[in-house]
C-alpha cells in the first residue's frame, strides 16, 4: 500500500511557503481532471510516447522474459550495457529487491578503467551481456558492446552469441537487423515508450528477472498506480502530488529534493532525477512559445544526508520542496542491545534499528517544517515488489501530469540531442563533417 502524508505542507506548520492542500484541490479539480482526460485520451497515439501506461498489462512480454531466464540458468554475472533510462530503473529496483545469486553489473559510462576492471574480473563462460539501445546508435552503449563482443568472441569463439541478449526497437534502428543476422536473443522496447519510462518493459524486466525480482507483483503495483491515475481528483494520487509541485513551484520552490529513508532505495533518487529533470526542463511549450519550465531534482538519502544536506535544507535558501519516502514496516529488524558501561545510551537499549530509522525520518520532516521548509512523504506499507512498482509508476504519472499542467511535452528531450550530435562530430562520424568544422572554428577539437 502507498499513501501520502501531506501534513508538513500545512501553512499552519510551515507558514506562507506552505499549501492549503484541500483548498488547492478544490480550486484545481477541473484542471487536474482535464489533464487526466488528455493523457488517457492520447495514449493510443504512438507519437505521444504514452505507451508506458499499457506496458504493465503486457503479460506475454513478461512471460518471454521469464522463459529466457529459466532457459539460461548457467548465468552467474549479468552485464547491462545501457545509459540513462536504459540502466537507472533496473539499478534502482535491483538494489531494493534483488536476491541473487546472479550478480548484476551496470556499464553506464565510458570511463575505460572501470570497464577494464570488469572485463578482467568476469568469467566470460558464465556471463550474459545485455545491450540496451532503442536506436542502436547510442555512442556510449555501443562502444561498450563492441568491447564486450570482442571479449566474448576471443574467449568463446562462435559461442559468444549465446552470451548476448539485445533489447531494442522491434523494427527500427541498427540493432534489430544485427541481432537477426547474428541469431542473437532479442527483446523489444515498445516504440511508444521512452527510455526514462521503460523500467516496466524488457529494458528493466530482463535484468530484474535474473536477480529474482517478483515481476508479476512489480507490474501489479504499476497497474494499481494506473488505477489511481484514472480516478477523480479527490482520489487521484499522482494528480495530487503533481498539484503540490505545481503550486509550490509558483511560490519559488524550484529545487525538488527526493529523499528516501532506505539504503535499499539508494538508487531510486538517481532514476527520479532523470525522470523529472529530463521530462520537465523545457524551453518551449507545446505551442512553440518560450516558457523555461522545470524544477531541479536533487538526490538525498536518509539517514545519511541528515548529516550532510539537511543543514542546507533547513537553514539555507527556502527554495526547496522536499519529498521523503518512508516505510511503515521492516522486512526484518534488528534489536539494539544493552551494553554495561554505556548507560548514557540507554534510550537505545532494547529498541530496534527500524524504530530508530522511523524516528529519524519523522524527526527530520518535523524539523524541516519547524524551519518553514515544506515537505511531504510517500509512506510505503513495506518495501516489496508490489509497492515499489506502484511508487515508480506513480512517479511516472506525476511527471506526465506536470507536463500537462505546464503545457509542455514531457516525453521528448531536445536539450540532450545537440550534445549527442557534437559527440558524433568530434568522433568523426560520417555525415557530421560540417558540425566538426563548426566546432573546430569555435576552438573545440
Amino acid at each position: 500500500m502507498l499513501r501520502l502524508d501531506l501534513s508538513n505542507l500545512d501553512p499552519r506548520r510551515v507558514g506562507a511557503q506552505g499549501l492549503d492542500f484541500a483548498e488547492a484541490l478544490r480550486e484545481e479539480k477541473e484542471r487536474l481532471e482535464a489533464a487526466r482526460d488528455a493523457l488517457w485520451g492520447r495514449r493510443g497515439d504512438a507519437a505521444e510516447f504514452l505507451g508506458w501506461i499499457d506496458v504493465p498489462e503486457d503479460t506475454e512480454a513478461v512471460r518471454n522474459v521469464l522463459r529466457y531466464r529459466q532457459a539460461n540458468a548457467w548465468v552467474e554475472d549479468f552485464v547491462v550495457l545501457g545509459i540513462g533510462g536504459s540502466a537507472l530503473g533496473a539499478q534502482a529496483v535491483s538494489a531494493a529487491l534483488g536476491k541473487g545469486p546472479v550478480r548484476l553489473h551496470f556499464v553506464d559510462n565510458v570511463e575505460p578503467e572501470p570497464i577494464l576492471e570488469l572485463l578482467r574480473a568476469l568469467d566470460p563462460r558464465k556471463t550474459l551481456v545485455n545491450v540496451i539501445s532503442k536506436s542502436g546508435s547510442t555512442a556510449e552503449t555501443m562502444a561498450a558492446f563492441l568491447a564486450f563482443r570482442r571479449w566474448l568472441e576471443d574467449a568463446l569463439g562462435a559461442g559468444w552469441k549465446e552470451h548476448v541478449a539485445v533489447t531494442t526497437d522491434p523494427a527500427r534502428g541498427i540493432l534489430r537487423p544485427y541481432a537477426q543476422a547474428e541469431g542473437l536473443a532479442a527483446f523489444e522496447v515498445p516504440p511508444a515508450v521512452g527510455g526514462r519510462f521503460s523500467v516496466t518493459c524488457p529494458v528493466g524486466t530482463l535484468p530484474l528477472a535474473f536477480v529474482g525480482v517478483d515481476l508479476e507483483a512489480f507490474l501489479a503495483g504499476c497497474r494499481k498506480a494506473n488505477e489511481t491515475a484514472q480516478a477523480g481528483a479527490e482520489a487521484n494520487l499522482p494528480a495530487q502530488t503533481a498539484l503540490v509541485h505545481d503550486r509550490l513551484s509558483r511560490k519559488g520552490l524550484n529545487v525538488n529534493v527526493f529523499m528516501p529513508y532506505s539504503t535499499r532505495l539508494r538508487y531510486l533518487p538517481d532514476w527520479f532525477v532523470q525522470l523529472h529533470d529530463e521530462s520537465l526542463g523545457k524551453a518551449v511549450n507545446r505551442a512553440g512559445e518560450e516558457v523555461r519550465t522545470g524544477t531541479t531534482a536533487v538526490r538525498a538519502i536518509g539517514t545519511t544526508d541528515q548529516h550532510a544536506q539537511v543543514q542546507l535544507f533547513r537553514e539555507g535558501p527556502h527554495d526547496k520542496l522536499i519529498t521523503l519516502v518512508r516505510l511503515e514496516e521492516a522486512t526484518e529488524d534488528l534489536e539494539i542491545p544493552a551494553v554495561a558501561g554505556l548507560e548514557a545510551l540507554d534510550y537505545l537499549f532494547g529498541r530496534s534499528f527500524f524504530e530508530l530509522l522511523s524516528a529519524e525520518a519523522k524527526a527530520t520532516a518535523h524539523a524541516l517544517a519547524k524551519a518553514q521548509q515544506p515537505n511531504f512523504a510517500f509512506v510505503l506499507e513495506r518495501l516489496d515488489a508490489y509497492t515499489l512498482g506502484w511508487l515508480m509508476q506513480h512517479l511516472m504519472w506525476q511527471t506526465a501530469f506536470l507536463g500537462e499542467l505546464w503545457g509542455i511535452d514531457a516525453f521528448n528531450q531536445p536539450g540532450v540531442e545537440l550534445g549527442k550530435e557534437y559527440t558524433y562530430a568530434l568522433m568523426g562520424r560520417k555525415g557530421y563533417e560540417p558540425l566538426a568544422e563548426e566546432l573546430k572554428a569555435e576552438g573545440v577539437e
